[in-house]
Protein backbone atom coordinates (compact mmCIF):
# COMPACT_ATOMS: atom_id res chain seq x y z
CA UNK A 1 0.00 0.00 0.00
CA UNK A 2 1.45 3.39 -1.05
CA UNK A 3 -0.72 6.59 0.22
CA UNK A 4 0.46 10.20 -1.25
CA UNK A 5 -0.88 13.36 0.64
CA UNK A 6 -0.90 16.18 -2.15
CA UNK A 7 -1.84 19.99 -1.21
CA UNK A 8 -4.31 21.96 -3.01
CA UNK A 9 -2.70 25.62 -4.09
CA UNK A 10 -3.78 28.94 -4.32
CA UNK A 11 -2.18 31.59 -6.69
CA UNK A 12 -2.52 35.23 -6.23
CA UNK A 13 -0.31 36.68 -9.02
CA UNK A 14 1.02 35.75 -12.87
CA UNK A 15 -1.90 33.78 -13.81
CA UNK A 16 -1.81 33.35 -17.38
CA UNK A 17 1.83 33.76 -17.68
CA UNK A 18 2.49 30.07 -17.10
CA UNK A 19 1.33 28.88 -20.32
CA UNK A 20 3.78 27.74 -22.50
CA UNK A 21 2.23 29.29 -25.54
CA UNK A 22 3.40 32.41 -23.53
CA UNK A 23 6.46 31.90 -21.64
CA UNK A 24 8.08 30.37 -24.63
CA UNK A 25 7.88 33.64 -26.04
CA UNK A 26 7.62 36.19 -23.34
CA UNK A 27 8.69 34.22 -19.84
CA UNK A 28 6.25 34.48 -17.06
CA UNK A 29 6.09 34.36 -13.59
CA UNK A 30 3.52 32.99 -10.58
CA UNK A 31 2.91 33.71 -6.96
CA UNK A 32 1.50 31.24 -4.98
CA UNK A 33 1.27 29.26 -1.97
CA UNK A 34 0.04 25.42 -1.16
CA UNK A 35 -2.91 25.60 1.77
CA UNK A 36 -3.79 22.60 4.27
CA UNK A 37 -6.04 21.42 1.97
CA UNK A 38 -5.43 18.00 0.48
CA UNK A 39 -5.46 15.25 -2.17
CA UNK A 40 -4.92 11.80 -0.95
CA UNK A 41 -4.89 8.66 -3.20
CA UNK A 42 -4.03 5.19 -2.71
CA UNK A 43 -2.32 2.58 -4.08
CA UNK A 44 -2.09 -1.07 -4.03
CA UNK A 45 -1.59 -4.71 -5.98
CA UNK A 46 -5.22 -5.65 -5.82
CA UNK A 47 -5.17 -9.11 -4.15
CA UNK A 48 -5.93 -12.29 -6.96
CA UNK A 49 -9.27 -13.20 -4.91
CA UNK A 50 -11.40 -10.85 -7.25
CA UNK A 51 -13.01 -11.06 -10.28
CA UNK A 52 -11.78 -8.59 -12.09
CA UNK A 53 -8.22 -6.78 -12.64
CA UNK A 54 -8.51 -3.01 -11.26
CA UNK A 55 -10.18 -1.08 -9.15
CA UNK A 56 -10.42 2.49 -9.59
CA UNK A 57 -12.44 4.56 -6.69
CA UNK A 58 -13.21 8.26 -7.09
CA UNK A 59 -16.46 9.89 -7.57
CA UNK A 60 -17.26 6.41 -9.30
CA UNK A 61 -16.14 2.76 -9.04
CA UNK A 62 -14.32 1.22 -11.63
CA UNK A 63 -13.65 -2.88 -11.85
CA UNK A 64 -12.35 -3.40 -15.06
CA UNK A 65 -10.10 -6.52 -16.69
CA UNK A 66 -7.81 -3.63 -18.23
CA UNK A 67 -6.23 -0.78 -18.43
CA UNK A 68 -7.97 0.37 -21.61
CA UNK A 69 -11.50 0.43 -19.92
CA UNK A 70 -10.54 2.79 -17.45
CA UNK A 71 -12.56 5.56 -17.52
CA UNK A 72 -11.00 8.13 -15.28
CA UNK A 73 -8.72 10.11 -18.05
CA UNK A 74 -5.64 10.57 -15.55
CA UNK A 75 -5.60 7.19 -14.20
CA UNK A 76 -5.34 5.48 -17.56
CA UNK A 77 -3.50 7.98 -19.07
CA UNK A 78 -0.84 8.09 -16.30
CA UNK A 79 -0.54 3.91 -15.82
CA UNK A 80 -0.08 3.64 -19.62
CA UNK A 81 2.49 6.29 -20.30
CA UNK A 82 4.19 4.64 -17.52
CA UNK A 83 3.99 1.38 -19.15
CA UNK A 84 1.86 -0.16 -16.50
CA UNK A 85 0.51 -3.72 -17.64
CA UNK A 86 -2.60 -6.00 -16.74
CA UNK A 87 -0.21 -8.59 -15.53
CA UNK A 88 -0.25 -7.13 -12.33
CA UNK A 89 -3.75 -5.65 -10.87
CA UNK A 90 -4.43 -2.47 -9.15
CA UNK A 91 -6.66 -0.47 -6.91
CA UNK A 92 -6.37 3.35 -6.98
CA UNK A 93 -8.43 5.18 -4.25
CA UNK A 94 -8.86 8.71 -4.37
CA UNK A 95 -10.30 11.16 -1.70
CA UNK A 96 -10.12 15.00 -1.13
CA UNK A 97 -10.50 17.73 0.71
CA UNK A 98 -12.41 20.34 -1.60
CA UNK A 99 -14.43 19.14 -4.81
CA UNK A 100 -12.71 19.13 -8.08
CA UNK A 101 -12.75 21.55 -11.05
CA UNK A 102 -13.07 24.43 -8.28
CA UNK A 103 -10.16 26.11 -9.14
CA UNK A 104 -7.54 24.76 -6.52
CA UNK A 105 -5.28 22.87 -8.68
CA UNK A 106 -7.06 19.90 -8.26
CA UNK A 107 -5.89 17.98 -11.54
CA UNK A 108 -2.74 18.78 -11.11
CA UNK A 109 -2.37 17.68 -7.07
CA UNK A 110 -4.14 14.55 -8.54
CA UNK A 111 -1.55 14.06 -11.35
CA UNK A 112 1.39 14.84 -8.94
CA UNK A 113 0.43 12.29 -6.82
CA UNK A 114 -0.34 9.80 -8.82
CA UNK A 115 2.83 9.71 -10.28
CA UNK A 116 4.94 10.05 -6.64
CA UNK A 117 2.72 7.15 -5.86
CA UNK A 118 3.54 4.96 -9.06
CA UNK A 119 6.65 5.55 -8.61
CA UNK A 120 6.89 4.39 -5.35
CA UNK A 121 5.26 1.29 -5.67
CA UNK A 122 7.58 0.07 -8.17
CA UNK A 123 10.37 0.84 -5.58
CA UNK A 124 11.79 4.76 -7.19
CA UNK A 125 12.01 7.92 -5.70
CA UNK A 126 11.51 11.29 -7.57
CA UNK A 127 12.48 14.98 -6.63
CA UNK A 128 9.82 17.78 -6.30
CA UNK A 129 11.18 18.92 -9.09
CA UNK A 130 11.22 15.60 -11.30
CA UNK A 131 7.66 15.21 -10.39
CA UNK A 132 6.78 18.64 -11.44
CA UNK A 133 7.54 18.60 -14.83
CA UNK A 134 6.68 14.92 -14.90
CA UNK A 135 3.05 16.08 -14.36
CA UNK A 136 3.35 18.98 -16.61
CA UNK A 137 4.52 16.49 -19.41
CA UNK A 138 1.67 14.37 -18.41
CA UNK A 139 -1.09 16.62 -18.64
CA UNK A 140 -0.20 18.80 -21.56
CA UNK A 141 1.36 16.24 -23.61
CA UNK A 142 0.19 13.63 -22.84
CA UNK A 143 -3.29 14.06 -22.21
CA UNK A 144 -3.18 17.34 -24.24
CA UNK A 145 -5.23 18.90 -21.85
CA UNK A 146 -5.07 23.26 -21.80
CA UNK A 147 -3.42 23.73 -18.55
CA UNK A 148 -0.69 25.99 -17.38
CA UNK A 149 2.36 24.79 -15.76
CA UNK A 150 2.04 26.28 -12.56
CA UNK A 151 -0.04 24.19 -10.46
CA UNK A 152 1.79 20.96 -10.51
CA UNK A 153 4.91 22.81 -9.84
CA UNK A 154 3.00 24.15 -6.58
CA UNK A 155 1.88 21.56 -5.50
CA UNK A 156 4.80 19.38 -5.87
CA UNK A 157 7.14 21.38 -4.24
CA UNK A 158 4.82 23.18 -2.09
CA UNK A 159 5.16 26.37 0.43
CA UNK A 160 4.69 30.28 -0.48
CA UNK A 161 6.80 30.70 -3.43
CA UNK A 162 7.74 32.64 -7.03
CA UNK A 163 8.00 29.89 -10.15
CA UNK A 164 9.63 31.37 -12.82
CA UNK A 165 9.04 29.91 -16.45
CA UNK A 166 12.15 31.03 -18.90
CA UNK A 167 11.53 31.29 -22.54
CA UNK A 168 13.90 28.53 -23.09
CA UNK A 169 11.28 26.19 -21.27
CA UNK A 170 13.13 26.29 -17.41
CA UNK A 171 11.21 26.68 -14.75
CA UNK A 172 12.87 27.14 -11.46
CA UNK A 173 11.44 28.25 -7.70
CA UNK A 174 12.32 30.67 -5.37
CA UNK A 175 10.50 30.76 -1.56
CA UNK A 176 9.37 33.78 -0.67
CA UNK A 177 11.65 35.98 1.59
CA UNK A 178 8.89 36.82 4.69
CA UNK A 179 8.99 37.96 8.27
CA UNK A 180 7.22 35.46 10.45
CA UNK A 181 4.89 38.70 11.15
CA UNK A 182 4.01 39.46 7.67
CA UNK A 183 3.12 36.40 6.77
CA UNK A 184 0.65 35.94 9.56
CA UNK A 185 -0.52 39.11 8.73
CA UNK A 186 -1.22 38.03 5.18
CA UNK A 187 -2.78 34.29 5.94
CA UNK A 188 -4.78 35.99 8.69
CA UNK A 189 -6.09 38.47 5.98
CA UNK A 190 -7.53 36.03 3.26
CA UNK A 191 -11.17 34.59 3.06
CA UNK A 192 -11.74 31.44 0.78
CA UNK A 193 -15.57 31.45 -0.21
CA UNK A 194 -16.98 28.40 -2.30
CA UNK A 195 -19.35 29.79 -4.91
CA UNK A 196 -20.59 26.17 -5.17
CA UNK A 197 -20.39 25.51 -8.52
CA UNK A 198 -17.80 23.86 -10.58
CA UNK A 199 -16.50 23.67 -14.04
CA UNK A 200 -13.65 21.99 -16.85
CA UNK A 201 -11.14 24.63 -16.71
CA UNK A 202 -9.35 23.04 -19.64
CA UNK A 203 -12.50 24.82 -21.76
CA UNK A 204 -11.88 28.37 -20.05
CA UNK A 205 -8.20 28.27 -20.18
CA UNK A 206 -8.43 27.18 -24.11
CA UNK A 207 -10.54 30.59 -25.02
CA UNK A 208 -7.68 32.18 -22.41
CA UNK A 209 -4.85 30.68 -25.03
CA UNK A 210 -6.85 31.49 -28.43
CA UNK A 211 -6.45 35.31 -27.25
CA UNK A 212 -2.92 35.25 -25.57
CA UNK A 213 -1.34 37.17 -29.02
CA UNK A 214 -4.08 40.14 -28.35
CA UNK A 215 -3.62 40.13 -24.50
CA UNK A 216 0.31 41.26 -24.69
CA UNK A 217 -0.04 43.92 -22.66
CA UNK A 218 -2.35 42.77 -20.26
CA UNK A 219 -0.21 39.89 -19.56
CA UNK A 220 2.96 41.93 -19.09
CA UNK A 221 1.42 43.56 -16.57
CA UNK A 222 0.14 40.49 -14.75
CA UNK A 223 3.65 39.28 -14.87
CA UNK A 224 5.14 42.68 -13.50
CA UNK A 225 2.31 42.57 -10.55
CA UNK A 226 4.26 39.43 -9.05
CA UNK A 227 7.50 41.72 -9.07
CA UNK A 228 5.35 44.51 -7.18
CA UNK A 229 3.87 41.77 -4.64
CA UNK A 230 7.64 40.21 -3.87
CA UNK A 231 8.12 44.12 -2.59
CA UNK A 232 4.66 44.03 -0.37
CA UNK A 233 5.43 41.20 1.45
CA UNK A 234 9.50 41.67 1.50
CA UNK A 235 9.29 45.12 2.61
CA UNK A 236 7.30 47.41 4.97
CA UNK A 237 4.56 48.36 2.59
CA UNK A 238 1.23 47.94 4.46
CA UNK A 239 -0.23 44.21 3.30
CA UNK A 240 -3.03 46.03 2.63
CA UNK A 241 -1.70 46.90 -0.43
CA UNK A 242 -1.43 43.45 -1.66
CA UNK A 243 -5.47 43.33 -1.11
CA UNK A 244 -5.56 46.45 -3.95
CA UNK A 245 -3.36 44.42 -5.90
CA UNK A 246 -6.15 41.30 -5.96
CA UNK A 247 -8.52 43.86 -7.39
CA UNK A 248 -6.41 44.81 -9.49
CA UNK A 249 -5.14 41.89 -10.83
CA UNK A 250 -8.81 40.51 -11.40
CA UNK A 251 -9.85 43.35 -13.33
CA UNK A 252 -7.10 42.04 -15.32
CA UNK A 253 -8.04 38.95 -15.57
CA UNK A 254 -11.29 39.49 -16.27
CA UNK A 255 -9.93 41.40 -19.50
CA UNK A 256 -8.26 37.62 -20.47
CA UNK A 257 -11.62 36.00 -21.87
CA UNK A 258 -15.16 36.56 -21.36
CA UNK A 259 -15.67 33.25 -20.22
CA UNK A 260 -13.68 33.75 -16.93
CA UNK A 261 -16.51 35.61 -14.50
CA UNK A 262 -20.40 34.96 -14.74
CA UNK A 263 -22.93 37.60 -13.51
CA UNK A 264 -23.27 35.42 -10.19
CA UNK A 265 -19.51 35.54 -9.71
CA UNK A 266 -19.60 39.58 -10.39
CA UNK A 267 -21.99 40.07 -8.19
CA UNK A 268 -20.24 38.23 -5.59
CA UNK A 269 -17.35 40.31 -6.10
CA UNK A 270 -19.62 43.37 -6.12
CA UNK A 271 -21.13 42.23 -2.78
CA UNK A 272 -17.62 41.45 -1.64
CA UNK A 273 -16.36 44.58 -1.86
CA UNK A 274 -19.35 46.37 -0.16
CA UNK A 275 -18.89 44.50 2.98
CA UNK A 276 -15.22 44.88 3.97
CA UNK A 277 -13.06 43.01 1.00
CA UNK A 278 -10.43 45.76 -0.24
CA UNK A 279 -9.99 43.01 -3.18
CA UNK A 280 -10.02 39.21 -4.48
CA UNK A 281 -10.07 36.58 -7.55
CA UNK A 282 -11.44 34.07 -8.74
CA UNK A 283 -9.30 31.57 -8.42
CA UNK A 284 -8.07 29.16 -11.19
CA UNK A 285 -8.90 29.58 -14.77
CA UNK A 286 -12.41 31.20 -14.03
CA UNK A 287 -16.11 30.39 -14.29
CA UNK A 288 -16.76 29.80 -11.00
CA UNK A 289 -15.35 27.59 -8.14
CA UNK A 290 -13.52 29.06 -5.04
CA UNK A 291 -13.01 32.74 -4.78
CA UNK A 292 -10.34 34.46 -2.80
CA UNK A 293 -10.78 37.49 -1.09
CA UNK A 294 -8.60 40.03 1.13
CA UNK A 295 -10.59 41.44 4.81
CA UNK A 296 -8.82 43.07 7.66
CA UNK A 297 -9.44 40.35 10.40
CA UNK A 298 -12.10 42.54 12.55
CA UNK A 299 -14.23 43.02 9.50
CA UNK A 300 -14.68 39.40 8.32
CA UNK A 301 -17.08 38.26 10.96
CA UNK A 302 -19.41 40.99 9.03
CA UNK A 303 -17.95 39.90 5.70
CA UNK A 304 -18.98 36.51 6.35
CA UNK A 305 -22.25 37.15 7.27
CA UNK A 306 -23.21 39.03 4.13
CA UNK A 307 -22.19 35.85 2.29
CA UNK A 308 -24.01 33.60 4.38
CA UNK A 309 -25.53 32.02 1.49
CA UNK A 310 -21.84 31.24 0.36
CA UNK A 311 -19.54 28.58 2.10
CA UNK A 312 -16.43 29.91 4.10
CA UNK A 313 -13.29 27.49 4.15
CA UNK A 314 -11.22 28.28 7.20
CA UNK A 315 -7.33 27.30 5.73
CA UNK A 316 -3.73 27.38 6.81
CA UNK A 317 -0.97 27.60 4.34
CA UNK A 318 1.33 24.68 4.36
CA UNK A 319 5.03 24.22 3.27
CA UNK A 320 5.67 20.13 2.35
CA UNK A 321 4.42 19.55 -1.01
CA UNK A 322 3.41 16.24 -1.89
CA UNK A 323 4.63 13.80 0.58
CA UNK A 324 4.57 9.75 1.10
CA UNK A 325 2.37 9.51 4.27
CA UNK A 326 2.10 5.57 4.12
CA UNK A 327 4.96 3.03 2.20
CA UNK A 328 4.54 -0.72 2.10
CA UNK A 329 5.28 -1.48 -1.29
CA UNK A 330 4.32 -5.02 -2.84
CA UNK A 331 7.18 -4.51 -5.68
CA UNK A 332 7.98 -8.18 -6.30
CA UNK A 333 4.53 -8.13 -8.16
CA UNK A 334 5.18 -4.73 -10.26
CA UNK A 335 8.42 -6.72 -11.34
Amino acid sequence: MIITKTPFRMSFFGGGTDYPAWYRKEGGAVLSTTIDKYCYLSCRVLPPFFNLKHRIVWSHIEMVNAIKEILHPAIKACLEHFQFDDATGLEIHYQGDLPARAGMGSSSSFAVGLIKALKAMRGELIGKHELALEAINLEQNVMQDNVGSQDQVATAYGGLNVIYFNRNGEISVEPVVISTGKLEELESSLVLIYTGTSRLASEIAGSIINNLGDRRETLLTMRKMVDRALDILGGKKPIEDFGEMLHESWLLKRGLSPNVSSPEIDSLYQTARENGAIGGKLLGAGGSGFMLFFVAPEKQPAFVKALKGYLNVPFEFEHEGSTLIYYKPNQDALK
